[in-house]
Protein backbone atom coordinates (compact mmCIF):
# COMPACT_ATOMS: atom_id res chain seq x y z
CA UNK A 1 0.00 0.00 0.00
CA UNK A 2 1.15 3.55 -0.73
CA UNK A 3 0.94 7.00 0.80
CA UNK A 4 -1.18 9.22 -1.43
CA UNK A 5 -1.17 13.01 -1.32
CA UNK A 6 -4.36 14.49 -2.76
CA UNK A 7 -3.46 18.13 -3.33
CA UNK A 8 -6.67 19.96 -4.18
CA UNK A 9 -6.83 23.41 -5.80
CA UNK A 10 -7.39 26.28 -3.37
CA UNK A 11 -10.70 28.10 -3.94
CA UNK A 12 -10.32 31.87 -3.93
CA UNK A 13 -12.01 33.54 -0.97
CA UNK A 14 -13.54 36.57 -2.70
CA UNK A 15 -17.02 35.04 -2.83
CA UNK A 16 -18.99 31.80 -2.60
CA UNK A 17 -17.95 29.06 -5.01
CA UNK A 18 -20.26 27.91 -7.80
CA UNK A 19 -20.84 24.39 -9.05
CA UNK A 20 -18.33 24.84 -11.87
CA UNK A 21 -15.58 25.19 -9.30
CA UNK A 22 -16.42 21.98 -7.44
CA UNK A 23 -16.81 20.15 -10.75
CA UNK A 24 -13.18 20.94 -11.52
CA UNK A 25 -11.41 20.45 -8.21
CA UNK A 26 -13.85 19.27 -5.52
CA UNK A 27 -15.80 16.17 -6.47
CA UNK A 28 -13.08 14.51 -8.63
CA UNK A 29 -10.49 14.80 -5.85
CA UNK A 30 -12.93 13.50 -3.24
CA UNK A 31 -13.98 10.48 -5.33
CA UNK A 32 -10.31 9.63 -5.87
CA UNK A 33 -9.37 10.10 -2.22
CA UNK A 34 -12.31 8.10 -0.89
CA UNK A 35 -11.53 5.24 -3.26
CA UNK A 36 -7.83 5.26 -2.39
CA UNK A 37 -8.62 5.02 1.32
CA UNK A 38 -11.00 2.13 0.68
CA UNK A 39 -8.30 0.45 -1.44
CA UNK A 40 -5.99 0.47 1.58
CA UNK A 41 -3.78 3.50 0.97
CA UNK A 42 -2.80 6.18 3.49
CA UNK A 43 -4.32 9.32 1.99
CA UNK A 44 -3.59 12.91 2.96
CA UNK A 45 -6.12 15.24 1.28
CA UNK A 46 -5.31 18.93 1.81
CA UNK A 47 -6.40 22.34 0.59
CA UNK A 48 -7.78 25.62 1.88
CA UNK A 49 -8.95 29.05 0.83
CA UNK A 50 -6.57 31.27 -1.15
CA UNK A 51 -6.85 34.69 0.48
CA UNK A 52 -4.20 37.07 -0.87
CA UNK A 53 -3.95 39.03 -4.09
CA UNK A 54 -5.64 41.88 -5.89
CA UNK A 55 -9.23 40.65 -6.30
CA UNK A 56 -9.73 40.47 -2.54
CA UNK A 57 -8.08 43.86 -2.08
CA UNK A 58 -10.27 45.49 -4.74
CA UNK A 59 -13.48 43.92 -3.46
CA UNK A 60 -12.69 44.82 0.13
CA UNK A 61 -12.20 48.44 -0.92
CA UNK A 62 -15.54 48.41 -2.71
CA UNK A 63 -17.34 46.99 0.34
CA UNK A 64 -15.60 49.23 2.86
CA UNK A 65 -14.06 46.35 4.83
CA UNK A 66 -10.51 45.13 5.37
CA UNK A 67 -9.13 42.36 3.15
CA UNK A 68 -8.93 40.09 6.20
CA UNK A 69 -12.59 40.72 7.06
CA UNK A 70 -13.62 39.87 3.50
CA UNK A 71 -11.48 36.71 3.50
CA UNK A 72 -12.87 35.68 6.89
CA UNK A 73 -16.43 35.95 5.64
CA UNK A 74 -15.98 33.88 2.52
CA UNK A 75 -13.61 31.40 4.09
CA UNK A 76 -16.43 30.36 6.42
CA UNK A 77 -18.98 30.21 3.58
CA UNK A 78 -16.70 28.00 1.50
CA UNK A 79 -15.86 25.72 4.44
CA UNK A 80 -19.56 25.25 5.21
CA UNK A 81 -20.41 24.49 1.57
CA UNK A 82 -17.61 21.99 0.96
CA UNK A 83 -18.40 20.21 4.21
CA UNK A 84 -22.05 19.88 3.23
CA UNK A 85 -21.02 18.52 -0.18
CA UNK A 86 -19.08 15.81 1.67
CA UNK A 87 -15.52 16.57 0.55
CA UNK A 88 -13.37 14.46 2.85
CA UNK A 89 -10.39 16.71 3.54
CA UNK A 90 -7.90 15.68 6.16
CA UNK A 91 -7.30 19.41 6.47
CA UNK A 92 -8.91 22.31 4.68
CA UNK A 93 -7.28 25.47 6.01
CA UNK A 94 -6.38 28.93 4.64
CA UNK A 95 -3.40 31.00 3.46
CA UNK A 96 -3.68 33.71 6.14
CA UNK A 97 -2.47 31.48 8.98
CA UNK A 98 0.74 32.05 10.85
CA UNK A 99 1.86 28.56 9.81
CA UNK A 100 1.39 29.32 6.11
CA UNK A 101 3.30 32.61 6.35
CA UNK A 102 6.24 30.81 7.94
CA UNK A 103 6.32 27.99 5.40
CA UNK A 104 5.99 30.34 2.39
CA UNK A 105 8.74 32.64 3.65
CA UNK A 106 11.04 29.73 4.49
CA UNK A 107 10.63 28.26 1.00
CA UNK A 108 11.23 31.67 -0.61
CA UNK A 109 14.46 32.12 1.33
CA UNK A 110 15.63 28.63 0.34
CA UNK A 111 14.97 29.26 -3.35
CA UNK A 112 16.68 32.66 -3.07
CA UNK A 113 19.67 31.22 -1.20
CA UNK A 114 20.14 28.63 -3.96
CA UNK A 115 20.24 31.40 -6.55
CA UNK A 116 16.92 30.87 -8.30
CA UNK A 117 15.25 34.09 -7.16
CA UNK A 118 16.87 36.82 -9.23
CA UNK A 119 16.25 40.54 -8.80
CA UNK A 120 15.28 42.44 -11.94
CA UNK A 121 13.97 45.85 -12.92
CA UNK A 122 10.72 45.64 -14.81
CA UNK A 123 7.91 47.92 -15.89
CA UNK A 124 4.90 47.93 -13.60
CA UNK A 125 1.46 49.33 -14.31
CA UNK A 126 0.03 52.31 -12.42
CA UNK A 127 -3.55 53.59 -12.40
CA UNK A 128 -3.36 57.20 -13.69
CA UNK A 129 -6.39 58.24 -11.61
CA UNK A 130 -5.44 56.70 -8.25
CA UNK A 131 -1.67 56.25 -8.41
CA UNK A 132 -2.04 52.67 -7.16
CA UNK A 133 -0.25 49.82 -8.80
CA UNK A 134 -2.25 47.58 -11.13
CA UNK A 135 -1.28 43.91 -10.80
CA UNK A 136 -0.76 42.07 -14.08
CA UNK A 137 -3.87 39.94 -13.70
CA UNK A 138 -5.98 43.10 -13.59
CA UNK A 139 -4.79 44.29 -16.98
CA UNK A 140 -6.33 42.87 -20.14
CA UNK A 141 -5.59 43.34 -23.80
CA UNK A 142 -4.75 41.53 -27.02
CA UNK A 143 -2.16 38.76 -26.80
CA UNK A 144 0.94 39.72 -28.83
CA UNK A 145 1.55 36.05 -29.65
CA UNK A 146 -1.80 34.55 -30.70
CA UNK A 147 -3.97 37.66 -31.05
CA UNK A 148 -6.50 36.54 -28.43
CA UNK A 149 -8.59 39.50 -27.25
CA UNK A 150 -8.87 39.07 -23.48
CA UNK A 151 -5.36 37.99 -22.53
CA UNK A 152 -4.25 38.96 -19.02
CA UNK A 153 -1.10 40.82 -18.14
CA UNK A 154 0.58 37.72 -16.77
CA UNK A 155 -0.67 34.96 -19.05
CA UNK A 156 -2.80 34.26 -22.11
CA UNK A 157 -5.33 31.56 -21.31
CA UNK A 158 -5.81 30.92 -25.02
CA UNK A 159 -2.24 29.97 -25.97
CA UNK A 160 -0.85 29.45 -22.46
CA UNK A 161 2.14 31.72 -22.93
CA UNK A 162 3.61 33.77 -20.11
CA UNK A 163 3.21 37.50 -20.77
CA UNK A 164 4.17 40.87 -19.38
CA UNK A 165 1.44 43.47 -19.13
CA UNK A 166 3.49 45.98 -21.09
CA UNK A 167 3.56 43.58 -24.06
CA UNK A 168 -0.25 43.50 -24.42
CA UNK A 169 -1.78 45.36 -27.30
CA UNK A 170 -4.37 47.95 -26.22
CA UNK A 171 -4.01 47.22 -22.47
CA UNK A 172 -6.79 48.40 -20.16
CA UNK A 173 -7.47 48.12 -16.44
CA UNK A 174 -10.17 45.62 -15.50
CA UNK A 175 -10.99 47.79 -12.50
CA UNK A 176 -11.99 51.00 -14.26
CA UNK A 177 -11.17 50.66 -17.95
CA UNK A 178 -8.24 53.09 -17.85
CA UNK A 179 -5.15 52.73 -19.99
CA UNK A 180 -2.41 52.01 -17.47
CA UNK A 181 0.81 53.99 -17.15
CA UNK A 182 4.01 51.91 -16.91
CA UNK A 183 6.86 52.77 -14.53
CA UNK A 184 10.05 51.00 -13.46
CA UNK A 185 9.89 48.73 -10.39
CA UNK A 186 12.10 46.11 -8.73
CA UNK A 187 10.95 42.51 -8.30
CA UNK A 188 12.22 38.99 -7.68
CA UNK A 189 11.83 36.51 -10.52
CA UNK A 190 11.93 32.72 -10.43
CA UNK A 191 14.76 31.80 -12.80
CA UNK A 192 12.85 29.26 -14.88
CA UNK A 193 15.55 29.04 -17.60
CA UNK A 194 17.91 27.64 -14.94
CA UNK A 195 15.25 25.05 -14.08
CA UNK A 196 14.08 24.12 -17.57
CA UNK A 197 16.25 21.00 -17.97
CA UNK A 198 15.10 19.22 -14.78
CA UNK A 199 11.53 20.30 -15.60
CA UNK A 200 11.91 18.79 -19.07
CA UNK A 201 13.37 15.58 -17.64
CA UNK A 202 10.55 15.34 -15.09
CA UNK A 203 7.78 15.84 -17.65
CA UNK A 204 9.51 13.37 -19.95
CA UNK A 205 9.24 10.73 -17.24
CA UNK A 206 5.49 11.22 -16.72
CA UNK A 207 3.22 8.47 -18.04
CA UNK A 208 -0.52 8.00 -17.89
CA UNK A 209 -1.38 11.70 -17.68
CA UNK A 210 -4.33 13.01 -19.64
CA UNK A 211 -2.73 13.75 -23.03
CA UNK A 212 -3.97 17.34 -23.22
CA UNK A 213 -2.44 18.13 -19.81
CA UNK A 214 0.93 16.58 -20.60
CA UNK A 215 1.18 18.12 -24.06
CA UNK A 216 0.20 21.56 -22.76
CA UNK A 217 2.75 21.26 -19.97
CA UNK A 218 5.57 20.31 -22.34
CA UNK A 219 4.72 23.21 -24.64
CA UNK A 220 5.15 25.61 -21.74
CA UNK A 221 8.87 24.81 -21.73
CA UNK A 222 9.47 25.79 -25.36
CA UNK A 223 10.05 29.48 -24.58
CA UNK A 224 10.75 29.92 -20.89
CA UNK A 225 11.54 33.25 -19.24
CA UNK A 226 12.02 34.24 -15.60
CA UNK A 227 8.67 34.80 -13.90
CA UNK A 228 7.93 37.49 -11.32
CA UNK A 229 7.34 36.10 -7.82
CA UNK A 230 6.78 39.42 -6.02
CA UNK A 231 4.17 42.12 -6.61
CA UNK A 232 3.55 45.79 -5.91
CA UNK A 233 0.65 45.34 -3.51
CA UNK A 234 0.07 45.87 0.20
CA UNK A 235 -2.01 42.70 0.85
CA UNK A 236 -0.01 39.51 1.06
CA UNK A 237 3.00 37.84 2.62
CA UNK A 238 6.01 40.14 3.16
CA UNK A 239 9.17 39.39 1.18
CA UNK A 240 11.45 37.84 3.86
CA UNK A 241 14.68 39.65 3.00
CA UNK A 242 16.42 42.65 4.53
CA UNK A 243 15.42 45.84 2.76
CA UNK A 244 12.25 44.21 1.40
CA UNK A 245 10.47 42.89 4.47
CA UNK A 246 9.89 46.42 5.77
CA UNK A 247 8.50 47.68 2.46
CA UNK A 248 4.69 47.87 2.83
CA UNK A 249 4.08 47.83 -0.91
CA UNK A 250 6.06 44.70 -1.83
CA UNK A 251 4.57 41.25 -1.25
CA UNK A 252 5.04 37.68 -2.45
CA UNK A 253 2.97 36.96 -5.55
CA UNK A 254 -0.32 35.33 -4.56
CA UNK A 255 0.33 32.40 -6.88
CA UNK A 256 3.74 31.83 -5.33
CA UNK A 257 2.26 31.54 -1.86
CA UNK A 258 -0.93 29.71 -2.96
CA UNK A 259 0.82 26.63 -4.38
CA UNK A 260 3.00 26.48 -1.28
CA UNK A 261 -0.29 25.92 0.54
CA UNK A 262 -0.17 22.23 -0.33
CA UNK A 263 3.00 21.94 1.73
CA UNK A 264 1.93 24.31 4.51
CA UNK A 265 -1.45 22.58 4.90
CA UNK A 266 0.32 19.23 5.23
CA UNK A 267 2.60 20.70 7.88
CA UNK A 268 -0.33 22.24 9.74
CA UNK A 269 -2.18 18.91 9.61
CA UNK A 270 0.86 17.17 11.11
CA UNK A 271 1.22 19.77 13.84
CA UNK A 272 -2.44 19.37 14.77
CA UNK A 273 -2.05 15.58 15.05
CA UNK A 274 0.74 15.97 17.61
CA UNK A 275 3.42 14.54 15.30
CA UNK A 276 4.99 17.62 13.72
CA UNK A 277 7.07 15.60 11.24
CA UNK A 278 4.27 13.28 10.03
CA UNK A 279 3.91 15.30 6.80
CA UNK A 280 7.35 14.16 5.66
CA UNK A 281 6.00 10.68 4.91
CA UNK A 282 4.04 12.20 2.02
CA UNK A 283 6.61 14.80 0.90
CA UNK A 284 10.09 13.35 1.41
CA UNK A 285 9.50 9.69 0.56
CA UNK A 286 10.15 8.91 -3.16
CA UNK A 287 7.67 6.01 -2.89
CA UNK A 288 4.80 8.33 -1.93
CA UNK A 289 2.48 9.43 -4.74
CA UNK A 290 1.00 12.90 -5.17
CA UNK A 291 -1.94 13.98 -7.32
CA UNK A 292 -2.86 17.62 -7.91
CA UNK A 293 -6.48 18.40 -8.85
CA UNK A 294 -7.55 21.63 -10.57
CA UNK A 295 -9.23 23.23 -13.58
CA UNK A 296 -7.35 23.63 -16.84
CA UNK A 297 -6.65 27.33 -16.27
CA UNK A 298 -4.27 26.39 -13.44
CA UNK A 299 -2.09 23.85 -15.27
CA UNK A 300 0.79 26.30 -15.70
CA UNK A 301 1.20 26.81 -11.97
CA UNK A 302 1.12 23.09 -11.19
CA UNK A 303 3.19 21.61 -14.01
CA UNK A 304 5.76 24.42 -14.35
CA UNK A 305 5.85 26.98 -11.53
CA UNK A 306 5.33 24.72 -8.48
CA UNK A 307 7.61 21.91 -9.72
CA UNK A 308 10.16 24.60 -10.58
CA UNK A 309 10.00 25.97 -7.05
CA UNK A 310 10.41 22.46 -5.63
CA UNK A 311 13.44 21.79 -7.84
CA UNK A 312 14.95 25.14 -6.82
CA UNK A 313 14.30 24.48 -3.12
CA UNK A 314 16.00 21.09 -3.54
CA UNK A 315 19.02 22.75 -5.22
CA UNK A 316 18.74 20.66 -8.37
CA UNK A 317 18.66 23.28 -11.13
CA UNK A 318 21.52 24.58 -13.25
CA UNK A 319 22.80 26.68 -10.33
CA UNK A 320 22.96 23.75 -7.91
CA UNK A 321 22.29 24.46 -4.24
CA UNK A 322 21.34 22.80 -0.97
CA UNK A 323 18.19 21.15 0.28
CA UNK A 324 15.78 23.50 2.03
CA UNK A 325 14.80 22.90 5.68
CA UNK A 326 11.88 20.90 4.29
CA UNK A 327 14.20 18.20 2.96
CA UNK A 328 13.98 16.47 -0.40
CA UNK A 329 10.56 17.60 -1.60
CA UNK A 330 9.05 15.23 -4.16
CA UNK A 331 7.60 16.52 -7.42
CA UNK A 332 3.98 15.82 -8.41
CA UNK A 333 3.22 12.31 -9.59
CA UNK A 334 0.42 13.66 -11.76
CA UNK A 335 -1.35 16.92 -12.51
CA UNK A 336 -5.02 15.98 -12.88
CA UNK A 337 -6.72 18.82 -14.69
CA UNK A 338 -10.38 18.98 -15.64
CA UNK A 339 -11.86 21.11 -18.39
CA UNK A 340 -14.53 23.78 -17.84
CA UNK A 341 -18.17 23.36 -16.86
CA UNK A 342 -20.56 25.79 -18.51
CA UNK A 343 -24.17 26.39 -17.54
CA UNK A 344 -26.99 26.39 -20.05
CA UNK A 345 -24.38 26.78 -22.84
CA UNK A 346 -22.72 29.88 -21.36
CA UNK A 347 -19.81 30.54 -19.03
CA UNK A 348 -20.53 30.99 -15.35
CA UNK A 349 -20.71 34.69 -14.50
CA UNK A 350 -21.51 35.94 -11.02
CA UNK A 351 -21.74 39.54 -12.20
CA UNK A 352 -24.39 38.66 -14.81
CA UNK A 353 -26.29 36.32 -12.51
CA UNK A 354 -25.53 33.35 -14.77
CA UNK A 355 -24.44 31.14 -11.91
CA UNK A 356 -25.60 28.72 -9.28
CA UNK A 357 -23.60 28.66 -6.09
CA UNK A 358 -22.88 25.43 -4.25
CA UNK A 359 -24.80 26.73 -1.24
CA UNK A 360 -27.96 27.45 -3.25
CA UNK A 361 -27.74 24.12 -5.06
CA UNK A 362 -27.49 22.17 -1.81
CA UNK A 363 -30.32 24.11 -0.22
CA UNK A 364 -32.73 22.78 -2.88
CA UNK A 365 -31.27 19.45 -4.01
CA UNK A 366 -29.54 16.43 -2.51
CA UNK A 367 -25.74 16.64 -2.46
CA UNK A 368 -25.42 13.19 -4.04
CA UNK A 369 -27.57 14.30 -6.98
CA UNK A 370 -25.03 17.04 -7.72
CA UNK A 371 -22.10 14.71 -7.12
CA UNK A 372 -23.61 12.13 -9.46
CA UNK A 373 -24.11 14.67 -12.25
CA UNK A 374 -20.51 15.87 -11.94
CA UNK A 375 -19.19 12.29 -11.96
CA UNK A 376 -21.22 11.05 -14.90
CA UNK A 377 -21.45 14.21 -17.02
CA UNK A 378 -18.76 16.56 -15.71
CA UNK A 379 -15.81 18.20 -17.55
CA UNK A 380 -13.36 15.34 -17.15
CA UNK A 381 -11.48 15.57 -20.48
CA UNK A 382 -13.61 18.06 -22.41
CA UNK A 383 -15.81 21.00 -21.58
CA UNK A 384 -19.25 19.97 -20.35
CA UNK A 385 -22.53 21.81 -19.98
CA UNK A 386 -24.80 21.77 -16.94
CA UNK A 387 -28.45 22.18 -17.87
CA UNK A 388 -31.41 21.94 -15.55
CA UNK A 389 -33.23 19.60 -17.91
CA UNK A 390 -30.27 17.21 -17.97
CA UNK A 391 -29.85 17.44 -14.21
CA UNK A 392 -33.52 16.51 -13.77
CA UNK A 393 -33.24 13.67 -16.30
CA UNK A 394 -30.11 12.19 -14.73
CA UNK A 395 -31.60 12.41 -11.25
CA UNK A 396 -34.98 10.89 -12.15
CA UNK A 397 -34.03 8.33 -14.80
CA UNK A 398 -30.74 7.10 -13.37
CA UNK A 399 -30.59 7.80 -9.64
CA UNK A 400 -34.28 7.44 -8.79
CA UNK A 401 -35.51 4.91 -11.37
CA UNK A 402 -32.24 2.96 -11.58
CA UNK A 403 -30.22 2.83 -8.38
CA UNK A 404 -32.87 4.05 -5.95
CA UNK A 405 -35.47 1.67 -7.37
CA UNK A 406 -33.13 -1.33 -7.02
CA UNK A 407 -32.46 -0.52 -3.37
CA UNK A 408 -36.12 0.09 -2.57
CA UNK A 409 -37.42 -3.02 -4.38
CA UNK A 410 -34.87 -5.31 -2.78
CA UNK A 411 -35.29 -3.93 0.73
CA UNK A 412 -39.09 -3.96 0.44
CA UNK A 413 -39.15 -7.59 -0.71
CA UNK A 414 -36.81 -8.60 2.08
CA UNK A 415 -38.76 -6.72 4.73
CA UNK A 416 -42.17 -8.05 3.65
CA UNK A 417 -41.22 -11.63 2.87
CA UNK A 418 -38.33 -12.49 5.18
CA UNK A 419 -37.74 -9.65 7.58
CA UNK A 420 -33.99 -10.13 7.56
CA UNK A 421 -31.03 -11.15 5.39
CA UNK A 422 -31.78 -14.79 4.46
CA UNK A 423 -29.46 -17.76 4.38
CA UNK A 424 -28.47 -18.71 0.83
CA UNK A 425 -29.66 -22.10 -0.34
CA UNK A 426 -28.32 -23.95 -3.37
CA UNK A 427 -27.24 -21.46 -6.03
CA UNK A 428 -28.42 -21.72 -9.62
CA UNK A 429 -26.28 -20.73 -12.61
CA UNK A 430 -28.08 -17.38 -12.85
CA UNK A 431 -27.22 -16.64 -9.22
CA UNK A 432 -23.55 -17.54 -9.60
CA UNK A 433 -23.23 -15.51 -12.79
CA UNK A 434 -24.78 -12.42 -11.20
CA UNK A 435 -22.57 -12.65 -8.11
CA UNK A 436 -19.42 -13.23 -10.15
CA UNK A 437 -20.11 -10.27 -12.44
CA UNK A 438 -20.82 -8.01 -9.49
CA UNK A 439 -17.66 -8.99 -7.63
CA UNK A 440 -15.51 -8.55 -10.74
CA UNK A 441 -16.62 -4.92 -10.96
CA UNK A 442 -14.49 -3.98 -7.95
CA UNK A 443 -11.29 -4.39 -9.96
CA UNK A 444 -12.73 -2.69 -13.04
CA UNK A 445 -14.18 0.33 -11.24
CA UNK A 446 -11.12 0.66 -9.02
CA UNK A 447 -8.75 0.71 -12.00
CA UNK A 448 -10.86 3.40 -13.68
CA UNK A 449 -10.95 5.65 -10.61
CA UNK A 450 -7.24 5.17 -10.02
CA UNK A 451 -6.53 6.31 -13.60
CA UNK A 452 -8.87 9.32 -13.23
CA UNK A 453 -11.54 7.99 -15.56
CA UNK A 454 -14.41 8.67 -13.21
CA UNK A 455 -17.05 8.97 -15.93
CA UNK A 456 -16.27 5.44 -17.04
CA UNK A 457 -16.13 4.26 -13.42
CA UNK A 458 -19.58 5.54 -12.48
CA UNK A 459 -20.94 4.25 -15.79
CA UNK A 460 -19.57 0.78 -14.99
CA UNK A 461 -21.12 1.00 -11.53
CA UNK A 462 -24.49 1.84 -13.06
CA UNK A 463 -24.05 -1.17 -15.37
CA UNK A 464 -23.77 -3.33 -12.24
CA UNK A 465 -26.98 -1.71 -10.99
CA UNK A 466 -28.68 -2.49 -14.30
CA UNK A 467 -27.60 -6.13 -14.15
CA UNK A 468 -28.93 -6.41 -10.60
CA UNK A 469 -32.27 -4.96 -11.69
CA UNK A 470 -32.33 -7.46 -14.55
CA UNK A 471 -31.54 -10.30 -12.13
CA UNK A 472 -34.56 -9.37 -10.03
CA UNK A 473 -36.78 -9.18 -13.11
CA UNK A 474 -35.56 -12.52 -14.47
CA UNK A 475 -35.84 -14.42 -11.18
CA UNK A 476 -39.13 -12.73 -10.08
CA UNK A 477 -38.91 -13.64 -6.37
CA UNK A 478 -42.40 -12.21 -5.74
CA UNK A 479 -43.78 -15.16 -7.72
CA UNK A 480 -41.94 -17.71 -5.60
CA UNK A 481 -43.36 -16.96 -2.18
CA UNK A 482 -45.96 -19.73 -2.30
CA UNK A 483 -44.62 -22.16 -4.87
CA UNK A 484 -40.94 -22.23 -3.74
CA UNK A 485 -40.26 -20.13 -0.62
CA UNK A 486 -36.76 -21.57 -0.19
CA UNK A 487 -35.83 -20.47 -3.69
CA UNK A 488 -37.35 -17.06 -3.01
CA UNK A 489 -35.14 -16.65 0.04
CA UNK A 490 -32.02 -17.52 -1.94
CA UNK A 491 -32.91 -15.11 -4.74
CA UNK A 492 -33.53 -12.31 -2.25
CA UNK A 493 -30.27 -13.13 -0.48
CA UNK A 494 -28.40 -12.90 -3.79
CA UNK A 495 -30.20 -9.66 -4.65
CA UNK A 496 -29.28 -8.19 -1.28
CA UNK A 497 -25.61 -9.03 -1.89
CA UNK A 498 -25.76 -7.43 -5.34
CA UNK A 499 -27.17 -4.27 -3.78
CA UNK A 500 -24.45 -4.30 -1.14
CA UNK A 501 -21.75 -4.71 -3.81
CA UNK A 502 -23.14 -1.86 -5.88
CA UNK A 503 -23.39 0.30 -2.79
CA UNK A 504 -19.72 -0.18 -1.97
CA UNK A 505 -18.87 0.75 -5.56
CA UNK A 506 -21.04 3.86 -5.16
CA UNK A 507 -19.49 4.95 -1.86
CA UNK A 508 -16.73 7.21 -3.29
CA UNK A 509 -19.23 8.90 -5.60
CA UNK A 510 -22.37 9.09 -3.44
CA UNK A 511 -21.23 8.98 0.20
CA UNK A 512 -24.39 10.40 1.76
CA UNK A 513 -26.78 7.84 0.26
CA UNK A 514 -24.27 4.98 0.44
CA UNK A 515 -24.13 5.25 4.20
CA UNK A 516 -27.95 5.05 4.33
CA UNK A 517 -28.04 1.93 2.14
CA UNK A 518 -25.30 0.34 4.23
CA UNK A 519 -27.37 0.85 7.36
CA UNK A 520 -30.60 -0.27 5.67
CA UNK A 521 -29.02 -3.65 4.95
CA UNK A 522 -27.96 -4.02 8.58
CA UNK A 523 -24.40 -2.82 8.09
CA UNK A 524 -22.59 -1.61 11.18
CA UNK A 525 -20.04 1.16 11.44
CA UNK A 526 -19.11 3.61 8.71
CA UNK A 527 -19.00 2.91 4.99
CA UNK A 528 -18.77 6.54 3.86
CA UNK A 529 -17.30 8.80 6.56
CA UNK A 530 -18.27 12.45 6.45
CA UNK A 531 -16.03 15.47 6.99
CA UNK A 532 -16.50 17.76 9.94
CA UNK A 533 -16.25 21.54 10.21
CA UNK A 534 -14.73 22.82 13.43
CA UNK A 535 -13.27 26.09 14.67
CA UNK A 536 -9.65 25.95 15.78
CA UNK A 537 -7.09 28.32 17.23
CA UNK A 538 -4.28 29.49 14.96
CA UNK A 539 -1.14 27.56 15.89
CA UNK A 540 1.06 30.66 15.73
CA UNK A 541 -1.12 33.79 16.01
CA UNK A 542 -2.47 34.26 19.50
CA UNK A 543 -6.17 35.03 19.79
CA UNK A 544 -7.05 34.12 16.21
CA UNK A 545 -9.51 31.36 15.32
CA UNK A 546 -10.83 30.03 12.03
CA UNK A 547 -12.88 27.10 10.71
CA UNK A 548 -11.28 24.02 9.17
CA UNK A 549 -12.55 20.85 7.54
CA UNK A 550 -11.17 17.61 8.88
CA UNK A 551 -12.35 14.10 9.65
CA UNK A 552 -11.54 10.58 10.73
CA UNK A 553 -11.56 8.33 7.67
CA UNK A 554 -9.47 5.45 9.02
CA UNK A 555 -12.40 3.05 9.45
CA UNK A 556 -12.77 2.49 5.70
CA UNK A 557 -9.15 1.56 4.99
CA UNK A 558 -9.01 -1.66 2.99
CA UNK A 559 -12.77 -2.00 2.47
CA UNK A 560 -12.81 -1.96 -1.36
CA UNK A 561 -14.20 -5.46 -1.72
CA UNK A 562 -17.38 -7.47 -1.32
CA UNK A 563 -18.84 -7.30 2.18
CA UNK A 564 -20.63 -10.63 2.73
CA UNK A 565 -24.00 -9.95 4.33
CA UNK A 566 -24.78 -11.64 7.64
CA UNK A 567 -27.83 -13.90 7.58
CA UNK A 568 -30.41 -12.98 10.16
CA UNK A 569 -29.64 -9.25 10.11
CA UNK A 570 -32.98 -7.41 10.31
CA UNK A 571 -34.04 -5.41 7.25
CA UNK A 572 -36.43 -2.55 8.11
CA UNK A 573 -38.98 -1.02 5.76
CA UNK A 574 -37.08 1.23 3.34
CA UNK A 575 -37.57 4.93 2.74
CA UNK A 576 -36.92 6.61 -0.63
CA UNK A 577 -33.22 7.08 -1.30
CA UNK A 578 -33.45 9.95 -3.75
CA UNK A 579 -35.99 12.70 -4.32
CA UNK A 580 -37.70 12.64 -7.70
CA UNK A 581 -37.66 16.07 -9.32
CA UNK A 582 -40.84 17.60 -10.70
CA UNK A 583 -40.96 18.79 -14.28
CA UNK A 584 -41.56 22.31 -12.99
CA UNK A 585 -38.09 22.65 -11.52
CA UNK A 586 -36.51 23.31 -14.93
CA UNK A 587 -38.70 26.31 -15.71
CA UNK A 588 -38.46 27.53 -12.11
CA UNK A 589 -34.66 27.43 -12.07
CA UNK A 590 -34.35 29.11 -15.47
CA UNK A 591 -36.70 31.83 -14.28
CA UNK A 592 -34.68 32.25 -11.10
CA UNK A 593 -31.54 32.74 -13.18
CA UNK A 594 -33.28 35.33 -15.36
CA UNK A 595 -34.39 37.30 -12.30
CA UNK A 596 -30.96 37.49 -10.67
Amino acid sequence: MSRILSAVAWPYANGPRHIGHVAGFGVPSDVFSRYMRMAGHDVLMVSGTDEHGTPILVQADQEGVTPQELADRYNRVIVEDLTQLGLSYDLFTRTTTGNHYQVAQTLFKAVHRNGYMIEQTTRGAISPSTGRTLPDRYIEGTCPICGYDGARGDQCDNCGNQLDAIDLKNPVSRINGETPRFVETEHFFLDLPALVQPLTDWLGSRHGWRPNVLNFSKNLLVDVRPRAMTRDIDWGIPVPLAGWEENPSKRLYVWFDAVIGYLSASIEWARRTGDADAWRQWWNDPAALSYYFMGKDNITFHSQIWPGELIAANGRGARGGELSPFGDLQLPTEVVSSEFLTMESAKFSSSRGHVIYVRDMLSRYQPDALRYFIAVAGPETSDADFTWSEFKRRTNDELVAGWGNLVNRTASLLHKNVGSIPELGELADVDRAALASSEAAFATVGDLVRSHRQRAAITETMRVVGEANKYLADTAPWKLKNEDPERMRTVLGVAAQLVSDANTLMAPFLPHSSQRVHEALGGEGVLAPMPEMTDVADLDLEGRKYPIITGDYTAVKGTWARRPLVAGTPVPAPSPLFTKLDDEIVAAELERMADE
